[in-house]
């Protein structure tokens, strides 16, 4: 019965956040998830429902060269990689989408590592 109850506070949140944050062309969404093994970052553009760029720890160049998917270091890296891919497509200003996380640990180590690497949000 706690499972239920922790999965749909949980979809309650994630709501709560995507109601306000929309992507667009000129300014996309930077959507991030988190697993306990792995942290994906894509940055999508709403409408016209594409994904533009993404990274993760489970992308073949990052795959071989962490020794762990699930931690704070590895988030920075997929930041990196993340800023670096969407200046090379020329996005430099997204919306941040934490999901249903909390801006903390690896989603804001995420989101630091994207700052420093050139995006704006």
């Amino acid at each position: 019965m706690a499972d239920k109850s922790i999965k749909k506070t949980a979809l309650r949140r994630k709501h709560h956040v995507r109601n306000k944050v929309f992507g667009t062309p000129e300014r996309p969404r930077l959507s991030v998830f988190r697993s306990t093994r792995h942290i994906y970052a894509q940055i999508i553009d709403d409408v016209a429902s594409a994904t533009l760029v993404s990274a993760s720890t489970r992308s073949k160049p990052l795959l071989g060269q962490l020794p762990s998917g699930g931690d704070r270091k590895a988030a920075e890296v997929v930041g990196e990689t993340l800023a670096k891919e969407a200046l090379g497509v020329g996005i430099k200003c997204v919306c941040f989408d934490r999901g249903r996380f909390k801006y903390h640990g690896r989603i804001k180590s995420l989101a630091e590592a994207a700052r420093k690497g050139g995006l704006v949000f």
